[in-house]
């Protein structure tokens, strides 16, 4: 197995780490060994080298920059594609799986990009927020940039990334197609900021009601939605690791400060499993 990763990020470089295989991969400036995006001919040869492609690159105004330019020698290795779960745009709060639209989403070039790396054959994983070491919200009370915004009845999925990494491996030798990459708990992020507030022995932090937030705040408060991950389980053998934010935030606090995950967890509330 030799891995070709398009655009190593925080996300794609777990995944990379979890497949523990040969990696070659792009980032825009060829940072730390990579490969330009833009060096065709190097590409072109790594990708010739490849038994396995991931992407995470984003769209841009003229689709996916990565089909666009490399998708005539992409056949014959397995192909996949961190996509998000904003496709599905608004549910009111309803779950929602891989069986529901996926283009309603508040970025069409994103819908775009998912529907056509499906008819790739790719095996296209649809995630929400990605929480993790140095990208939490553990990072963002303890600098005083959390906010809850008192909304009522408003819900998200999230996941941690060594369990988005695990999922994407798993995925190497399942069936294409798309699959939702999720925790099993949805939570308001106020219940979440003020969690993570209470491990690190803080107040929760101020609210900051949603009219005040900037418009792409705004835009992604105008959602609401619960992600079902049952097909993940059921194709790939998919088991979470931190099956809700309260797992994975404690053990990230127990990385971080020690006296934060000696203290007792606050009490949780939210959906149960």
């Amino acid at each position: 197995m030799r891995l070709f990763v398009f655009g190593l990020g925080y996300a794609a470089r777990a995944i990379a780490d979890a497949a523990g295989a040969p990696l070659l991969a792009t980032t825009r400036d060829g940072r730390d060994g990579t490969l330009r995006f833009d060096d065709e001919a190097g590409v072109r040869s790594g990708l010739a080298a490849s038994t396995h492609v991931l992407s995470s690159v984003p769209p841009d105004d003229d689709g996916d920059p990565v089909l666009r330019l490399y998708g005539d020698v992409l056949g014959g290795r397995w192909l996949g594609y961190l996509s998000s779960t904003g496709v599905y745009g608004d549910a009111a709060g309803a779950w929602v799986d891989e069986r529901a639209a996926a283009d309603r989403g508040r970025r069409p070039l994103r819908n775009a990009a998912d529907a056509a790396w499906l008819a790739t054959g790719a095996g296209v994983f649809r995630l929400p927020g990605i929480y993790g070491p140095g990208r939490s919200p553990l990072e963002r009370v303890a600098r005083g940039e959390a906010h809850r915004t008192g909304a009522a009845g408003q819900v998200f999925s999230r996941i941690h990334v060594a369990d988005l990494a695990s999922g994407v491996v798993a995925g190497f030798s399942a069936p294409p197609g798309a699959y939702n990459l999720a925790d099993d708990v949805p939570a308001a992020q106020d219940e979440v900021v003020a969690y993570a507030a209470a491990l690190l022995g803080l107040p929760p932090p101020p609210v900051i009601p949603v009219e005040q937030l900037s418009a792409a705040a705004r835009g992604f408060h105008a959602e609401n939605r619960r992600v079902a991950n049952g097909k993940a389980k059921r194709v790939l053998g998919w088991r979470l690791r931190y099956p809700d934010y309260r797992a994975g935030l404690r053990a990230l606090s127990a990385m971080t400060s020690p006296t934060a995950a000696s203290a007792a967890p606050p009490p949780a509330s939210g959906v149960q499993r």
